[in-house]
């Protein structure tokens, strides 16, 4: 029987002010989220500076073993944005005018002083590129073959998430299954493992916590199987109480 497709996705979360705590991201939460709503995993996540190689570097390594790509931040109307100089010379094309770009924000400008070169800053694209609607501040994402350039703001990139739901190609629903147990996670390494080699297409992960003067692990299972899952699950419960441990449907 063959594996079911899985698509993913990563995330490059571009920005100094990242790296130096400044600013709390709040982009990664709600990619991730939106990506699982559209049936695609998020794979993996980096932040990088505002420098250029390193940003080349990332869309490089990501892009190619990913089926999509997301990155935030670096698109607005100042020198240090330039995260659309540096995709273009990841992707090998030059940076353009896109000249609905120019007209969008022109028109949402026409009211507020009107265009200017840093403002039109935010109309240049790698060549190529198709533009990702943005309702909230007029200045439009981008999309060029399989990345998507957005926003740094969340509130910008929510809007822009809502204008890509739907178009994108995902995999099969991911299925989950939690069962809460104060199981110590040490003593039960063993048994996660071999009932995880047991179920083809399963994962299972384990999150300690401590309350209440307790410690304990509720265990998170993972698959697009829902037959594998279910009999996972029941396995799990099963060796648990075997082993003299409580378990909680739901986690604790």
């Amino acid at each position: 029987m063959s594996t079911p497709r899985i698509w993913t996705a990563a995330l490059i979360v571009i920005g100094d002010e990242i790296l130096s705590g400044r600013t709390h991201d709040k982009n990664i939460a709600q990619i991730a989220g939106w990506l699982q709503i559209q049936n695609i995993r998020l794979a993996e996540v980096r932040v990088v500076p505002d420098v250029e190689d390193a940003i080349v570097e990332a869309v490089n390594t990501l892009r190619a073993r990913n089926d999509y790509l997301f990155t935030t931040g670096g698109i607005g109307p100042t020198h240090d944005d330039i995260t659309v100089d540096a995709i273009a010379a990841a992707l090998g094309v030059p940076v353009v005018e896109h000249p609905e770009a120019r007209t969008i924000l022109e028109e949402y400008y026409a009211t507020k002083g009107g265009t200017n070169p840093a403002r039109l800053r935010m109309a240049r694209v790698p060549e190529g590129a198709d533009l990702i609607p943005n309702r909230i501040s007029g200045a439009p994402g981008i999309r060029h073959g399989n990345i998507y350039i957005m926003a740094g703001v969340p509130g910008i990139t929510a809007g822009m998430l809502d204008a890509l739901t739907g178009s994108l190609e995902g995999g099969l629903p991911l299925l989950t299954e939690t069962i809460g147990s104060r199981a110590p996670e040490s003593e039960v390494a063993d048994i996660l493992r071999t009932i995880e080699q047991a179920h083809e297409g399963c994962q299972i992960g384990s999150y300690p916590f401590f309350k209440e003067g307790r410690s304990g692990a509720n265990f998170v299972i993972r698959s697009t199987d829902a037959a594998m899952l279910a009999s996972c699950r029941d396995t799990l419960c099963d060796a648990l109480g075997a082993a003299g441990w409580d378990w909680t449907p739901g986690g604790l």
